[in-house]
């Protein structure tokens, strides 16, 4: 990783700079049931790109009490006249941002950070650096935000955050757990549950005899398993094609924005070919990269704060589910 430079002077100012935002706090476009339901939560959906069919989709599933498809689709193809006029005023907006280097003032909180072992494992694949990014520079993929969960995050920061706190909030060095629960709940299907959006699969993974304290009866060759758990939660981005997309850390990007904060440490991914695109990528972007890198106009982070191109809504709280299956064949086949 390569940290020098100076970084900028500000990295904050008042929340009612945010663009394109009257009021700081995320309008509620749809009405929002009462405040003791507990069964709830508030949901930004970026609206007027294509397929509208999906952002339906997304309604019907869940909200609660949404709106009839008439008026969604009204919503849709108004946010979509909008987008094609940004397509012709801030065409090109999103090329070639700003990367600031990190200052000798980040060096004891750098220096703290590249100790921990999910840097190394997790960004090994293309060049990478520590870096000062600007939010409403960033393209980005995802369509919702966890408005609930951004309000809880945003509980947890100071009003106006310090370098300290912006930076381990952005790239944290305790990766404390999320609540999560797992079961076998048949012969062969495990269960993981969690409120987390970030629960996943991880990988599959091997494991030899002597690495296993409770191996089960048998003369035991070796163990196939899946792993299944939580990413390293660092806010890093991509860049590729001169354009920065945020790759993970969503909800923090957008809290921190919310609050004021323009600027942000981040892990920087270079990306010189779509090759290593396709390795280093979220699903969404390598099934469409041309949207988020040819695009004139793509989907960018301060779209999250225009009215014009979002929904608010009230949804059905959700947990987050990873299901694994272990099947196994044995059979006898012919000997060469």
């Amino acid at each position: 990783m390569v940290v020098t430079g100076a970084s900028p002077d500000v990295l904050t100012r008042a929340p009612a700079s945010i663009p394109g935002a009257s009021d700081p706090r995320p309008p509620v476009d749809v009405e929002a049931p009462d405040q003791g339901d507990q069964d709830s939560d508030q949901s930004l959906y970026l609206i007027g790109r294509p397929p509208l069919k999906d952002f339906l989709r997304f309604v019907k599933n869940h909200g609660v009490n949404p709106p009839g498809q008439a008026a969604l689709t009204d919503a849709w193809q108004a946010a979509r006249e909008v987008v094609r006029r940004l397509e012709a005023e801030e065409a090109g907006v999103a090329d070639a941002p700003p990367i600031g280097k990190l200052g000798p003032e980040y060096e004891p909180l750098l220096i703290e950070f590249l100790k921990d072992p999910l840097v190394h494992y997790g960004f090994n694949t293309v060049p990478t650096e520590v870096a000062i990014v600007e939010l409403d520079r960033m393209v980005v993929y995802q369509e919702h935000i966890d408005v609930t969960h951004s309000r809880r995050l945003e509980q947890k920061l100071d009003a106006i955050p310090s370098r300290t706190e912006l930076f381990r909030t952005c790239l944290p060095y305790d990766h404390p757990q999320p609540p999560v629960k797992w079961s076998r709940v048949s012969q062969g299907k495990f269960v993981f549950v969690s409120p987390s959006n970030d629960l996943r699969l991880l990988g599959p993974m091997a494991l030899r005899p002597g690495e296993l304290k409770d191996a089960p009866g048998g003369n035991l060759v070796g163990v196939a398993g899946v792993s299944v758990g939580f990413g390293s939660n660092f806010m890093n981005a991509i860049y590729a094609e001169q354009r920065l997309i945020l790759n993970n850390g969503s909800h923090r990007a957008f809290t921190l924005r919310q609050m004021g904060v323009t600027h942000v440490p981040c892990i920087v991914q270079h990306v010189s070919s779509r090759d290593e695109l396709e390795v280093v990528a979220s699903s969404a972007v390598r099934r469409n990269p041309d949207l988020y890198l040819k695009h004139a106009r793509p989907p960018m982070l301060k779209d999250y704060f225009n009215p014009q191109l979002r929904m608010v809504m009230p949804v059905h709280r959700r947990l987050r589910q990873v299901t694994v299956r272990i099947e196994v064949e044995e059979d006898f086949v012919p000997a060469l």
